[in-house]
C-alpha cells in the first residue's frame, strides 16, 4: 500500500493545502493468485473532525490495511475547523476545496475513475457533516456516503449569542464557519434543506450512517436518518455501544467500506505487509 502526503495549490482557498493519499498500486499477488484487471481505483474522499488533520484517519484506524485489501483510494485533506463549507464573506470555500479543486487535482494526479457511482465520501463527526452537505451539494460527482457520529448542530448553532474564548460556544467562530446565523436553517448548508432539494433526482447519493448509543449527537443523527428515508433516499443504518471516539470510528469505517459497491477484491499483500 502506497502512502502519499502531497501538497497542492487549492484556488478555492488560494493557498498550498496537505493531503494524505492511501494508493494501492503496489500489491504484491503471488504465484498462482489471479491477476488483478488494472483499471481506475475507486475512491473514497475522507473527511476528519474538528481539531484533526489530513492525518487523523491513517493514526487513528487501519484503513490502510482495509482500503489495501479492497483496492480503494483514500483521499484524506485538512478541513480545518471549517465543517467543509463555503462562506464567501470570509472567503472561506472548505466545501468548493473539497467538492471541486480536491477532486480535480487526484483525479488529474492520480489513476482514479471519474465516474460518479465509483467516487464516494464519508467523515466523522465535522467531517461527517461535511460528507452528507457536500454530497447533496454535488450529487453529480459522489455517488456515495459514509457519514459517523456525523455533527449535525445546525439546530443549535444560532442559540450561541455570546463571544467566548472557548471555540465550541463562541459565537464568532460559528459566524466564520456559517455566516448569519440567523440564515443558517433553510441556508446553503442546511442538511435538511437540501435533501428536500436533492430527493426528486432520479440519481440520489445513498447513505450509510452509523452513530454510538453513548454519543450525544445519536438524536439528530435518528432524525436525519428519518429524513432520508421518508424522502425515498437509499439509507443504511448502525448503531451500537459506543461513544464519540476513535474506537468507535474504527469498527464502523470497517462496516462502511463493506456497505460500499466495491466489487470482487483481489488477494494479495502490500510490499509493507510482507510476513515470513
Amino acid at each position: 500500500m502506497a502512502i502519499l502526503q502531497c501538497n497542492f495549490f487549492s484556488k478555492a482557498l488560494m493557498r498550498t493545502v496537505p493531503i494524505t493519499v492511501v494508493l494501492p498500486t503496489d500489491k504484491m499477488v503471488f504465484p498462482g493468485m489471479p491477476v488483478p484487471e488494472e483499471k481506475p481505483f475507486k475512491t473514497l474522499y475522507l473527511l476528519h473532525g474538528i481539531f484533526g488533520n489530513y492525518t487523523d484517519w491513517t493514526l487513528g484506524t487501519r484503513i490502510q490495511s482495509w482500503a489495501q485489501d479492497r483496492d480503494l483510494c483514500v483521499v484524506m485533506p485538512s478541513g480545518d475547523n471549517a465543517f467543509y463549507v463555503d462562506n464567501p464573506k470570509t472567503s472561506s470555500m472548505y466545501g468548493s476545496f473539497i467538492s471541486k479543486d480536491l477532486v480535480e487535482f487526484t483525479r488529474k494526479s492520480f489513476p482514479l475513475s471519474t465516474k460518479r457511482e465509483d467516487t464516494f465520501i464519508g467523515g466523522l463527526s465535522m467531517g461527517g457533516f461535511g460528507s452528507i452537505v457536500n454530497a447533496l451539494q454535488h450529487p453529480e460527482t459522489f455517488g456515495a456516503v459514509c457519514a459517523l457520529s456525523s455533527a449535525l448542530i445546525l439546530d443549535n448553532v444560532p442559540n450561541y449569542k455570546e463571544y467566548t474564548d472557548f471555540l465550541m460556544t463562541n459565537r464568532g467562530y460559528y459566524e466564520s464557519v456559517f455566516g448569519d446565523l440567523d440564515k443558517v436553517i433553510g441556508g446553503p448548508n442546511d442538511y435538511n434543506a437540501l435533501a428536500e432539494k436533492v430527493a426528486p433526482l432520479e440519481e440520489k447519493p445513498r447513505f450509510f450512517m452509523a452513530c454510538g448509543t453513548e454519543d450525544g449527537l445519536i438524536a439528530p443523527n435518528h432524525a436525519l436518518r428519518d429524513k432520508l428515508i421518508g424522502l425515498g433516499f437509499d439509507v443504511t443504518w448502525m448503531e451500537g455501544p459506543g461513544g464519540h471516539d476513535w474506537v468507535f470510528w474504527d469498527k464502523y469505517i470497517l462496516e462502511a467500506l463493506k456497505w460500499l459497491p466495491l466489487g470482487d477484491t483481489v488477494a494479495g499483500v502490500s510490499s509493507g505487509n510482507v510476513g515470513i
